[in-house]
């Protein structure tokens, strides 16, 4: 059965305002801006990447099947006569025109998620619950940037009846024009952390990029606010003063609309009571760690907020994982027994390496096991670097974590820091920590890998899975007590 079209040929040239090459379908079934991954029947977008041109990908694009590809008019004269394009003036300003077409035609009740932590786990939540109740569109991975937010609202079926959409920045001034694209009926902001320091004065400085977020929202929306955070009031301001007349709040705080009444947290999953908007709601919560649990009330407080049935959400939390990269468990096949990785790897905050340690502290151990952190460089933290690097050894200590092995250059701080008994071994990258990271696991042991992206410490995660084959962990203990 052939998907669903998503755009036909003649509404896609009308709304980027393009000149038609060739034969076109009448319709096609997706959007693309990767040839290597294009499906058949799918619209190629010819985008010009900081590396690579996309203009170069286009024959391959056409040959793997794309129905048609969007290219910018002045590279016209690089393709045969007959080929099916979409000419433009400019491609990625043709995606955001797209983008635009898209969010007018929406009937959907639309949520927009920034936050310094949590971003994705967040959305992914809320696809899996509002998945249960209706056609839910949210954005892939962490297609949360400008040309990330354009993709995913410009593949947005017309029949979806829910849309969620991650939306990042490291810089003011990035956050208000993706949220006007969006228009969303309503907006959550997880938490605002010092992240992305070295492009800010400081932490209120995040707070009024993150505020951004309520310039898009739709008349008689909504803005989900954490009160626990220290910049809640500064947010709460924000949003009322861009006339937002609904801030629901979450948190452990007595005065939060959503909030925390007990939770129990175990190696795996939580067990969560909480009071949503006035209804008394106990859960399952699938994911570990107690951050995840105080986002489950913003991914609830959100869900009643666009008309979802509270008490099917609730069940829904259960079912969701970890994200690629965001806590993702295996089991590793090492002599005498097994170990647990956790794949913390994808990107690393001091916010979410605090919250990443804790999880480590409760996880479940073998008899002679240890837990061991392997920790790579947080980028972008600009002159408080050092200090931030060094003062994970807090959250070391109070979770109890044995071993702890560190690599590239920030990273020494907090190696230095370390007491000479949790000191597993430092190295200048992660490649170079690679066979030590290797050496170092024994049966029993639970291993928690993380860092910035660019410290690339998937490469230690790889190597591991390499060198002892396992399988995706499902904890059979994981509601028991500690």
């Amino acid at each position: 059965m052939s998907a669903a079209p998503l755009w036909t040929s003649a509404a896609m040239a009308e709304a980027m305002r393009a000149s038609i090459n060739g034969a076109l379908p009448d319709a096609v079934t997706g959007l693309s801006i990767d040839s290597r991954t294009v499906a058949p029947g799918e619209a190629y977008f010819a985008i010009k990447g900081e590396v690579h041109d996309g203009h170069d990908f286009v024959a391959a694009a056409l040959k793997a099947g794309a129905a048609l590809a969007v290219i910018e008019t002045a590279q016209r004269e690089k393709f045969a006569p007959d080929a099916p394009l979409l000419a433009v003036e400019d491609v990625l300003a043709g995606l955001v025109d797209l983008a635009r077409a898209a969010r007018t035609r929406l009937q959907a009740q639309v949520i927009a998620v920034t936050g310094s932590v949590g971003k994705t786990s967040t959305k992914e939540a809320l696809r899996r619950v509002l998945g249960a109740q209706g056609e839910t569109h949210a954005s892939a991975a962490s297609f949360n940037n400008h040309w990330g937010v354009p993709l995913s609202l410009a593949r947005c079926p017309a029949t979806a009846r829910f849309a969620i959409f991650e939306i990042g920045m490291n810089h003011a001034g990035e956050i208000e024009p993706l949220v006007k694209m969006v228009r969303p009926h309503v907006a959550v902001i997880t938490t605002v952390e010092p992240v992305h320091l070295e492009f800010f004065a400081g932490i209120a400085a995040i707070a009024d990029a993150k505020a951004e977020i309520f310039a898009g929202v739709e008349p008689g929306g909504a803005a989900v606010l954490n009160r626990d955070n220290s910049q809640f009031a500064r947010l709460q301001r924000r949003a009322s003063k861009l006339g937002i007349s609904r801030i629901v709040s979450f948190g452990a705080d007595e005065k939060s609309d959503a909030r925390l009444l007990d939770v129990s947290l175990h190696a795996a999953c939580s067990a969560v009571h909480a009071n949503i908007l006035g209804h008394d709601v106990t859960y399952k919560l699938g994911m570990p760690g107690r951050h995840m649990a105080m986002n489950s009330l913003a991914v609830l407080a959100a869900a009643s907020l666009v008309g979802a049935d509270l008490a099917r959400a609730a069940l829904a939390l259960s079912q969701i994982e970890p994200a690629a990269g965001r806590g993702v468990r295996r089991v590793l096949e090492v002599a005498n027994g097994e170990a647990t990785l956790i794949d913390e790897s994808y990107n690393a905050n001091p916010a979410s390496m605090a919250a990443a340690l804790q999880v480590l502290g409760r996880a479940t151990v073998g008899p002679h096991g240890r837990r061991i952190a392997m920790l790579g460089d947080m980028l972008e933290l600009g002159p408080t670097s050092a200090a931030l690097h060094r003062g994970l050894d807090e959250a070391i200590k109070a979770n109890h974590i044995d071993l702890v092995y560190c690599c590239g250059p920030l990273m020494r701080n907090l190696w230095d820091a370390l007491s000479p008994g949790k000191r597993g071994g430092y190295a200048e990258s992660a490649a170079a920590l690679e066979a030590q990271a290797v050496a170092a696991i024994r049966a029993g042991d639970a291993i928690m890998i993380k860092g910035s992206l660019g410290s690339k410490m998937k490469t230690i995660v790889n190597a591991l899975e390499k060198r002892f084959p396992g399988k995706a962990a499902h904890d059979e203990a994981a509601v028991q007590a500690d």
